[in-house]
């Protein structure tokens, strides 16, 4: 085996990875970055964010085609949608990025080496797959993600009873599909299928869906998925799902077996950490699977970092992805700086929900007095033009200073309106500060200011 050397070495290539080691060689530092799959990009890239929310768009695309058009004079007649092709759209936009990434070490001078990665001692990683090699490094940076969460009474076989990632690949239209979990991804993926023609049941154990969003904002997209032909079913425990030939038959606890022909586990995500020779170097996890780190991403090891799903926390890209510019920057001697307070998070249903900073649920098990602003988005020019009316922007802000806590966003293009109060919360804003910030005539953004506006009962366009 041949064997390598590079001054950094980047355990794994998903969002937190690849960002690390293109960072990283920018600081004309020689680095490698190591993955198993045949494309770089991670999870997200592969068979989570990016290829999900290309089937969200087409089935939304195919809905409005069927309900929304005509509000708007225009009539379709015979609509129809080819399942494979809104496939084939998938995998084509999942191809164009990866093979980004791939240009894009090239050009950087990042080495890139496929294969399974683990430690055989502090400073060597062995990789066996397509290259086999052996690789020595000054550093190594441990991005190895996450993967779906299991539960055993769930008889997964990847094809009737899978997770996301059989979901984002289903070759029919499931008559009638169950989601076990909900949370952020079966709802989305739930969306999906029911914009294409299944029933969907969703199954959730506790007394409200997506656990962590705003609580108000929850009871809204409850209803509206509800409304939208999607059943939600709370405090409901699963017991089993077992297929049973063509057919899937899901066991309730004190309730009826349900039969189905695809099961959709959705139950959130653990670390990925098995199996990376973490015990080769003396790095324990937590019971849990993460691995601990410093507040500069070292691990108890000397030399070996983490970044990303493995260490916990929120678990989305664009976090792991801030961790590898922080860490990495930190490493060669940077001051960086990481603000956890304000990450936002996206649920790409429609309507979108997005939020940043505290809930109000926090705010009032902390103590914390906050003043708060709504504007509901049929008070807004814009989204009365483009016939997408329901949902509304809550700002909360701290009763003693204005200092922006929350903000929490339900309606259309809401992931892209959180960026304003992401960054406006990044600089320590008041609401005053939005609400003094003209915005353009007519955008859904101004539904922000608006907000910002009733903080202190000033809004215009509202009763």
């Amino acid at each position: 085996m041949n064997t390598k050397r590079h001054e950094l070495v980047v355990l794994g290539g998903g969002p937190a990875g690849y960002v690390a080691a293109i960072r990283a060689a920018q600081l004309g530092i020689d680095v490698a970055c190591i993955e198993e799959n045949d494309r770089f990009g991670g999870t997200c890239v592969r068979v989570g964010c990016i290829p999900s929310k290309a089937l969200l768009e087409s089935s939304h695309l195919y809905h409005e085609a069927q309900h929304g058009m005509s509000a708007h004079g225009i009539s379709v007649a015979d609509v129809k949608f080819d399942l494979a092709k809104m496939m084939e759209r998938k995998v084509k936009i999942v191809e164009t990025l990866t093979g980004g990434i791939d240009m894009l070490f090239k050009k950087k001078n990042v080495t890139p080496y496929r294969g399974r990665g683990k430690f055989r001692d502090v400073n060597t990683i062995e990789v066996t797959g397509q290259d086999n090699v052996q690789i020595e490094a000054d550093q190594v940076l441990v991005c190895s993600g996450s993967h779906p969460a299991k539960l055993r009474s769930v008889e997964e076989d990847g094809e009737r009873i899978g997770n996301s990632t059989t979901a984002l690949s289903f070759p029919d239209v499931p008559k009638r599909l169950v989601v076990i979990g909900g949370g952020y991804i079966g709802l989305e993926l739930g969306s999906v299928w029911n914009r294409l023609g299944s029933e969907v049941i969703v199954l959730e154990a506790f007394d409200r869906i997506m656990p962590g969003i705003d609580g108000e904002l929850a009871s809204i997209a409850h209803r509206t998925f509800k409304k939208q032909g999607i059943e939600i079913r709370l405090k409901t425990f699963v017991e089993s799902a077992k297929r049973k030939g063509d057919k899937c038959i899901v066991a309730i606890k004190d309730g009826e077996p349900i039969e189905c022909d695809r099961v959709l586990l959705a139950t959130g995500r653990t670390p990925a950490t098995a199996d990376l020779g973490l015990e080769a170097i003396g790095l324990e996890v937590d019971n849990r699977g993460f691995i601990p780190v410093s507040e500069n991403y070292e691990t108890s090891v000397e030399g070996v970092y983490a970044i990303g799903d493995c260490i916990g926390g929120m678990m989305l890209a664009h976090k792991a992805m801030e961790e590898a510019i922080v860490c990495v920057e930190r490493m060669a001697g940077i001051q960086s700086h990481m603000n956890y307070d304000v990450i936002p998070a996206i649920v790409y249903t429609h309507p979108e929900i997005a939020s940043v900073g505290k809930t109000e649920d926090e705010l009032k098990e902390a103590g914390i007095e906050y003043k708060k602003g709504v504007c509901p988005f049929g008070a807004n020019g814009r989204a009365r033009t483009l016939g997408d009316v329901d949902g509304r922007v809550k700002i909360l802000a701290d009763a003693s200073n204005d200092r922006v806590l929350g903000v929490h966003i339900i309606g259309n293009r809401a992931g892209d309106l959180i960026a304003e109060a992401a960054a406006a919360m990044e600089f320590g804003a008041s609401s005053e500060d939005i609400a003094r910030t003209c915005h353009a005539h007519p955008t859904l953004s101004e539904a922000v200011h608006e907000a910002a506006l009733d903080v202190d009962d000033r809004a215009i366009h509202t009763a």
